[in-house]
């Protein structure tokens, strides 16, 4: 059987629209993923034959194609990893051959366990999914308040791959998630180490606090041992993991 599912790259800021072609056939047991795939993505198939089989689904010894066009696009990163279990399981009938998900795209990384762990980008996908005329877009938990600043989209936040099954079967039904600026507004990192703790680097420390006034990026470049990372030394901290 074959089924077609939809997710989105980036190139840049630039959308493209990537289906997921999954068939099921007989012949000597394989996984074979296609379509200019990176070694993330190809990588992928242990992710996701795995996560399946931690949701208590046995999988046949079968010929497994992942076709992702368009061909001529390189795919990079644990992006796609939710579309390939999801195509693999509809493919399989273990999710209803006419589950709605014509517009909609999935987007997520897979632990083994089976969770949907968050990823980069999710908000630039979201906005180019709308040019593609995409209602609907499944993404993990933790990208959900990112995902729902795009007005326009229906956002669904998910945990594991499992509720995901139950969801496109129609056991079990999810909320939409609607955008809430006072989320954003108190979802401040709070860090627990100080610049006063930090035993000289005065230029250092003054050169990040002029990027951070003038709401620049920063990059540290040093030779080994100038403690521009932390390297594990007493009173030694790794400046350059502020984001400006």
């Amino acid at each position: 059987m074959t089924s077609v599912i939809k997710s989105i790259a980036l190139q840049g800021l630039n959308g493209i629209l990537v289906r997921i072609e999954v068939d099921i056939s007989g012949g000597l047991p394989a996984w074979d993923i296609i379509g200019l795939p990176d070694a993330s993505v190809k990588e992928s198939k242990e992710r996701v034959r795995t996560s399946i089989k931690n949701c208590g689904i046995n999988l046949l010894s079968r010929k497994y194609v992942i076709n992702l066009s368009p061909a001529n696009v390189r795919k990079q990163g644990s992006i796609f990893d939710l579309a390939i279990a999801i195509g693999i399981l509809q493919a399989s009938e273990e999710i209803k051959e006419d589950a709605k998900i014509d517009d909609v795209i999935f987007i997520g990384e897979l632990s083994l366990d089976g969770n949907v762990e968050a990823v980069n980008g999710v908000l630039p996908m979201c906005i180019e999914a709308l040019k593609y005329g995409i209602k609907k877009v499944i993404v993990p938990k933790k990208n959900v308040l990112e995902a729902s600043c795009v007005e326009g989209l229906k956002v669904i936040g998910v945990s594991n791959l499992q509720e995901v099954i139950d969801y496109l079967n129609g056991k079990i039904d999810l909320k939409e998630e609607k955008f809430n600026s006072q989320k954003i507004l108190k979802n401040e990192e709070k860090y627990n180490i100080d610049f006063n703790e930090v035993k000289g680097q005065a230029a250092t420390k003054r050169a990040l606090e002029i990027a951070v006034a003038g709401n620049h990026n920063a990059i540290m470049i040093g030779n080994p041992g100038s403690r521009k990372n932390n390297d594990g030394k007493e009173n030694c901290y790794n400046l350059a993991r502020y984001d400006f």
